[in-house]
């Protein structure tokens, strides 16, 4: 059985195409989400083989739902989609196709059929993605988008991935690397980034380790490891 999600904001469509997959065989749904974020907190629980993926979205779509994703915890990827003009975008994304609603049995075994094949030959699923817009957060049981270049720093613990903005601390499903890669977050220690936009001062100590202090009065310590990648960044 294939480890499966679909992933749609309309709820006929996850159905619809739940039962065609019913129908196909051979598929262990995991999961029908309604939204990006909800999806991307499945994704990183049930680690997928597959997404059917609505690429026409409210708030994130599809696209950024991509950028979002943990290269390690990538699944291979089906868009679903209404509008013919995302059909070569698709294709440029390096998805393994496209499906067409309303769907047609014959078309979704044809891609069922390419990923079996996909599968079979062990081939990693990787697509290029655009710097993240939105980091998707909780705080008391509320979502709150956080644009990027509102981040102070980010770190992390055993209860998971924070990020701190003037207004206070959230909680992300997004890991480190995601956040270091899509966005203009820089590492200065294993398991903290900073923003160089809030960077007030960067102190230097003997043994080659380093502190950041913030504009807010946070402080950052600076690892021996990255110390001198960030001064390079940084142009000091």
């Amino acid at each position: 059985m294939i480890r499966t999600l679909i992933i749609d904001d309309e709820l006929h469509a996850r159905d619809e195409l739940h039962a065609l997959l019913s129908e196909v065989g051979g598929f262990d749904v995991l999961a029908s989400c309604g939204n990006a974020i909800d999806a991307l907190k499945q994704i990183n629980l049930h680690r997928p083989e597959v997404v059917f993926l609505d690429i026409q979205m409210p708030v994130i779509d599809g696209f950024e739902l991509l950028s979002m994703i943990d290269p390690e915890r990538m699944p291979h990827v089906i868009f679903v989609t209404a509008y013919d003009e995302f059909a070569l975008k698709a294709f440029e994304e390096k998805t393994l196709g496209y499906l067409l609603k309303p769907i047609a049995l014959e078309r979704l075994e044809k891609a069922v059929a390419k990923l079996k094949d996909t599968l079979r030959d062990g081939e990693r699923s990787t697509y290029e993605s655009s710097a993240l817009l939105h980091v998707p957060c909780l705080r008391n049981n509320r979502i709150k988008l956080i644009t990027p270049r509102t981040i102070t720093h980010v770190h992390s613990s055993t209860s998971g991935v924070h990020v701190v903005t003037d207004e206070g601390e959230f909680y992300t499903e997004l890991t480190l690397k995601v956040l270091e890669d899509q966005t203009e977050l820089l590492r200065c220690h294993k398991q903290t980034l900073v923003n160089p936009r809030h960077l007030d001062e960067l102190r230097l100590f003997d043994n080659g380790t380093g502190e950041i202090i913030l504009r807010s009065g946070h402080s950052l310590q600076v690892s021996r490891r990255y110390l001198r990648q960030l001064k390079q960044t940084l142009n000091l």
